[in-house]
């Protein structure tokens, strides 16, 4: 039987980001968002608001951030109030304007590459410094999995010559995967209260998890992180409204929360209406039927990319990941031997007509890998990978 997420969808004809960046041969599993259409309730109550036919400016609306609490106390018995609450235009927008806030040029920001590449962008914007905790490597044979290296994390706090300043933290973490324990997150959060360091999490992945695993905002892991954390999510990469820009920022520290809102406001900040809208249909309830059948699907399409690599690609190692849409695949053994050249994005665009995000980008530890879209029907999943094994060849 067919599932709603093997349609295929012609994005072609949108202005989509994601599939006009390459040419029209080139088929795109790079940027992160999927080839799925947004669940019905979503779409129905969009289409209710354009028929409307006025489309001024709104307020924010009260309810939206009562959902946004219930959901946060449904989801993993988080106490967060309405109030806690900040519309953003999207996390990047969230995490910077937490940088604004709280760090002074020349103060630190720590990260753990490889990472998502705007978290590399905010020390430039702000003229603070990089300060790098890279993740540990582990390798199965064909398997990578990645985790906390303590000694280099702790090594990394306060480096560079840089108070840190802000922990910029990516959980569950992409590219790679990774969804944190209960025991690390208390520990990064312990850290960073021995240290007096801001944690802003981007936990926008949070609600793409596979095979049962659970996530934990380190927010709410002690009353302590509750008051030295900035958490952002959104039902942007979840639901697949990402164009929509909206998404929250949860600030339980009051002081914290109004220097916040005093920089969004300052900086003239607006979300969308439209995407109050999708925002408050997504985290309402009322779609966590298509998200349980999304994550069936999307863990299917996992291991079947998984065991296609393993198979098909002798010497490339992948993860496999516990959440998102995304894989991370190594190719430095075939670089090594020649096989294959770098810019890997360029190798496989040229070789194989086939797009990927460049490791490179994702700082330290992205060399030699690729970042794999595989939020797509099944059917454009296996192009993809035919295409690569063209190339590999």
């Amino acid at each position: 039987m067919l599932s709603q997420f093997d349609k295929i969808i012609d994005r072609r004809s949108s202005n989509s980001i994601k599939w006009h960046a390459f040419p029209d041969d080139v088929l795109p599993m790079w940027v992160a968002d999927m080839d799925f259409a947004a669940p019905s309730p979503i779409l129905g109550a969009l289409h209710g608001a354009i028929g409307h036919g006025v489309l001024g400016y709104e307020f924010q609306l009260e309810k939206l951030k009562e959902i946004v609490a219930a959901r946060m106390q449904k989801l993993y018995d988080w106490d967060v109030k309405a109030e806690d609450v900040v519309p953003v235009p999207g996390l990047v927008t969230g995490f910077n304007i937490a940088a604004r806030i709280h760090t002074k040029p020349a103060e630190g920001i720590l990260i753990q590459t490889p990472v998502y590449p705007p978290f590399m962008k905010v020390q430039e914007y702000t003229g603070t410094v990089t300060q790098i905790a890279e993740l540990k490597k582990v390798v199965n044979e064909e398997i990578l999995h990645y985790e906390i290296d303590w000694d280099v994390f702790e090594n990394a706090v306060h480096s560079e010559d840089a108070k840190t300043s802000m922990f910029l933290f990516c959980n569950p973490h992409n590219p790679t995967g990774t969804v944190y324990s209960g025991d690390d997150i208390k520990r990064i959060a312990d850290i960073c209260e021995r240290e007096d360091i801001l944690i802003c999490s981007d936990e926008i992945h949070s609600e793409l998890l596979l095979d049962g695993n659970k996530h934990i905002p380190i927010a709410a892991i002690s009353p302590e992180a509750a008051q030295r954390s900035i958490t952002l999510i959104a039902a942007s990469k979840t639901f697949n409204v990402a164009g929509l820009f909206v998404g929250f920022a949860i600030i339980q520290n009051e002081e914290i929360r109004k220097k916040f809102i005093k920089e969004s406001q300052e900086m003239t900040l607006h979300t969308n209406s439209l995407g109050h809208i999708a925002s408050e249909v997504a985290l309402s309830g009322v779609c966590d039927d298509w998200l349980e059948e999304l994550l069936i699907y999307l863990a299917e399409n996992r291991d079947f990319l998984v065991n296609y690599v393993k198979e098909n690609f002798p010497g490339v190692r992948i993860t496999n990941p516990e959440s998102t849409f995304l894989a991370w695949l190594d190719f430095s053994t075939l670089i090594e031997q020649g096989k294959v050249t770098t810019p890997l994005q360029d190798f496989f665009i040229e070789k194989g007509k086939v797009a990927f995000n460049e490791g490179t980008t994702f700082g330290p530890g992205g060399e030699g890998f690729v970042r794999f879209n595989f939020g797509c029907p099944r059917e454009t999943l296996v192009e993809g990978l035919e295409r690569m094994k063209v190339a590999l060849a």
